[in-house]
């Protein structure tokens, strides 16, 4: 799935109300932990969700969404590689964690 098409699907999920509730949760106010962090107000059992949709995504569309500015896109993209974790053989977990350990 093309990164336009994934963002598309999580938007479709946003509430500005929970963004709200969600960017004081994460304490995002200058000098918080969470400072800057911004959020698209997507529940977490909808990311899963979409996460399973996704397990043949790219690894180049995965490193996008996880250098995004949104918790939500992060989120998903740790969930889809949480999940090829699971079903990946040996060699393909190392090329994962690889993946992972680089864009930390």
């Amino acid at each position: 799935m093309k990164l336009q098409r994934i963002r598309s699907e999580i938007r479709k999920h946003a509430s500005p109300k929970r963004a709200e509730i969600t960017r004081r949760f994460f304490k995002t106010a200058p000098g918080s932990y969470g400072e800057g962090d911004r959020f698209l107000g997507v529940t977490v059992p909808v990311l899963r969700k979409l996460a399973r949709g996704l397990l043949d995504t790219d690894f180049k569309i995965l490193e996008k969404l996880l250098a995004s500015p949104f918790h939500e896109e992060r989120a998903l993209a740790l969930f889809v590689l949480v999940l090829k974790y699971e079903k990946a053989g040996e060699r393909e977990r190392e090329k994962i964690y690889r993946f992972y350990v680089r864009n930390m």
